[in-house]
């Protein structure tokens, strides 16, 4: 028994330690990029982008369709959102994959404006520093307006202004309803959601996002209906 409490005693500092060790790589990450350029600095040379929009350019509709979708605790977190977190490393394990990760959208901001793609826990652990400091010198709806202008939309979008033009020819007030709600779904995973590549999936997705405004309290069922039939 004492030998058994032991190796389990051993084990558990072992863990602890890499942990410890992988939690400190990636707050130097971090610490890192942002010695590499300032939030300021960095948020400014976004700013700058010819096809950059304000908030209030864009659609209520599209912006809830979002929020829904993306991060429907987005105005009550502090940049990590702990439950959709836990949900994700339970659905992973079920899964043996990183097939959701939980980040919100600030997490996902700090990922698109400062790290890479990867899937790995150095660089999440990184976003997750990253997004607390943004949260603390960024108002939400700044945060937001700047994730909806450095995120990926397929075909080389990268804001949601180039994206509107693109797939619609349309400027961001000229969009319908049903279309802010299918340019939503796409940064998932612009590859296979591009409506100009797959537009059944597109479909799909878009169907998934209405749900998701359903349930959330964004649209009824009798809205998404009469959105549906135009």
């Amino acid at each position: 028994m004492k030998l058994i409490k032991r190796i389990i005693f051993i084990v558990v500092i072992v863990i602890i330690s890499l942990a410890l060790i992988v939690i400190q790589d990636g707050y130097n990450m971090y610490k890192k990029a942002l010695e590499e350029m300032p939030l300021n600095d960095k948020i400014e040379s976004i700013k700058e982008k010819k096809d950059y929009a304000k908030i209030k350019e864009i659609p209520k509709m599209y912006i809830n369709a979002v929020i829904s979708v993306e991060d429907h605790r987005f105005y009550q977190h502090k940049g990590i959102d702990v439950i959709s977190i836990g949900r994700a490393i339970i659905n992973d394990i079920k899964v043996k994959d990183f097939a959701e990760g939980g980040s919100t959208i600030t997490q996902q901001l700090a990922k698109n404006i400062y790290f890479t793609q990867e899937k790995k826990i150095n660089r999440k652990i990184a976003e997750a520093f990253m997004a607390l400091y943004i949260e603390k010198n960024c108002e939400k709806d700044e945060i937001l307006e700047l994730y909806l202008n450095t995120s990926y939309y397929g075909e080389g979008y990268y804001t949601v202004k180039q994206a509107c033009k693109g797939y619609f020819d349309k400027e961001l007030s000229e969009m319908t309803d049903y279309e802010c709600i299918l340019l939503a779904g796409i940064p998932n995973a612009p590859s296979v959601y591009a409506p100009t590549k797959n537009p059944k999936l597109a479909k799909q997705r878009q169907e998934q996002v209405m749900s998701k405004m359903i349930k959330y309290k964004y649209l009824t069922q009798e809205e998404t209906d009469k959105i549906n039939s135009k």
